[in-house]
């Protein structure tokens, strides 16, 4: 065997060989490049940035919404908080209201009836119907609707239904009216 490798048109075969075989994988390696053409690549260059763009402008629609959701969230959480009365204190405030508007109206006072009922829906709200009866004169019942239309509370007038007494200039009034009333426990977790 020592004596092949001496046989010189055996060498020149064998390094001939070994030329051809790694021009072939060479040329392969120009035509068929690892990670394709330089087109190939420059058109996944471009698909890829295509796509970061597209992920991106998604991305900043997505945190706009969320933007816009926890401001609404607070928003309604400062509405609850300033116009629907804690369950504890709902009915002296809105009597405090009602004597309040009947005071600087100057209409009488004579009945008032409380329901509560709650809100379909929701677990810490409720509707607090009043019903409310008072005398005066028109010109005071005016007032004490604008009275209450003024109020910091949100007080609803469901129906107002006015009459007057015999010989009189005095109407005999009754009204409904309706709040909201939030759990006291729901509005300490709003806080936080």
């Amino acid at each position: 065997m020592v004596g092949q490798w001496r046989n010189p048109k055996l060498v020149v075969r064998l390094v001939l060989g070994v030329l051809l075989a790694a021009n072939l994988v060479a040329a392969g390696l120009v035509l068929f490049p690892p990670g394709g053409s330089a087109e190939d690549l420059e058109r996944q260059l471009a698909g890829l940035q295509s796509q970061a763009m597209t992920r991106q402008a998604t991305l900043e629609r997505a945190r706009q919404h969320a933007s816009a959701v926890e401001r609404g969230r607070a928003e309604g959480d400062q509405f609850l908080g300033e116009y629907f009365l804690g369950s504890r204190t709902a009915s002296s405030t809105v009597l405090s209201e009602l004597d309040a508007a009947a005071s600087a109206a100057k209409i009488t006072q004579r009945e008032h009836a409380f329901s509560l009922e709650p809100i379909e829906g929701s677990n810490s709200l409720s509707m607090m119907s009043v019903t409310a009866a008072y005398t005066g004169k028109y010109a005071d019942l005016m007032r004490f609707v604008h009275e209450l239309d003024r109020s910091p509370r949100l007080l609803i007038i469901e129906s107002l239904s006015a009459a007057p007494q015999q010989n009189s200039d005095v109407l005999s009034v009754s009204m409904k009216l309706n709040t909201f009333i939030r759990e006291d426990a729901a509005r300490e977790v709003a806080a936080r």
